[in-house]
């Protein structure tokens, strides 16, 4: 009996291991935002930073989308483009796909944020199937032509873990977009001390400078998982335009666009 007793305790110690080694839900990440939900589709309140980034990044994955694929329908410039945004939050890009003609899937660990998402889409009478998981416990046999991954790999538990579940999701010449902050001394103080301490455009705690990725490394995790890079750009906000654009300077914010081989 003491024998079986060990073996048992050995056995949910591993699956414990296990699980956490496959697993990129960072719950208070999920709770912080899960706290806010109900502020995403206010353009002046926590979520406003994002409402002020949102129109670049659509054009950016817009225009990249289109010269890849070579796509011509102008009135929806996305038909027919199966797009999985990953932690699609309350929404904001999901539904700016969608408007483009994708047909979008959306999925986040929080369900508040879910919740959130499928009434405003429901409202707007947009069809965005939305999932309240990860990509590791995604359960789908939809290969996706295009991932969004936005602002998201600096809040997972394991980065290396989530690129490599997403890029199973993904076709064979596929496109994923990946957006976070570089690891630097010019974005801890701007995306730290100045976003969220000086300007108060996000509550304090958001990002952890420790969790940023530098490029380097991204482009490594991914070639691991059959990604190669095809752009690197650099996001810049002008703040007497009040508005961002796309920028050389990636010691902030950068985006970068992986075709999958």
């Amino acid at each position: 009996i003491l024998k079986l007793k060990y073996i048992d305790k050995i056995h949910l110690e591993y699956k414990v291991k296990f699980l956490m080694k496959n697993n990129t839900i960072n719950k208070e990440e999920i709770e912080k935002f899960s706290k806010i939900a109900e502020e995403w589709w206010n353009p002046t309140g926590k979520f406003k930073p994002l409402h002020k980034f949102n129109p670049i990044r659509i054009s950016y994955i817009r225009d990249n989308i289109t010269s890849s694929f070579k796509l011509k329908n102008k009135r929806k410039p996305l038909e027919k483009v199966k797009i999985l945004d990953i932690g699609c939050g309350g929404g904001l890009l999901s539904e700016p796909m969608s408007r483009l003609g994708a047909e979008v899937v959306g999925i986040d660990a929080s369900e508040k944020n879910i919740q959130v998402a499928k009434l405003h889409a429901k409202k707007n009478g947009l069809n965005i199937k939305y999932h309240c998981t990860s990509p590791e416990n995604f359960i789908t046999n939809t290969k996706f032509d295009v991932i969004l991954n936005m602002e998201i790999v600096e809040h997972v538990e394991d980065v290396d873990f989530f690129l490599k579940s997403c890029a199973k999701l993904l076709k064979k010449e596929g496109i994923m977009f990946v957006a976070t902050i570089n690891k630097t001394l010019k974005s801890y103080v701007f995306a730290i001390i100045g976003a969220e301490y000086i300007m108060r455009w996000l509550p304090i705690g958001t990002h952890e400078w420790e969790k940023f990725v530098i490029p380097e490394d991204l482009i490594k995790i991914l070639k691991k998982y059959n990604l190669s890079l095809e752009k690197l750009n650099g996001m810049k906000f002008n703040l007497i335009k009040d508005q961002w654009s796309i920028s050389s300077d990636k010691s902030v914010n950068y985006i970068g666009k992986f075709v999958k081989n």
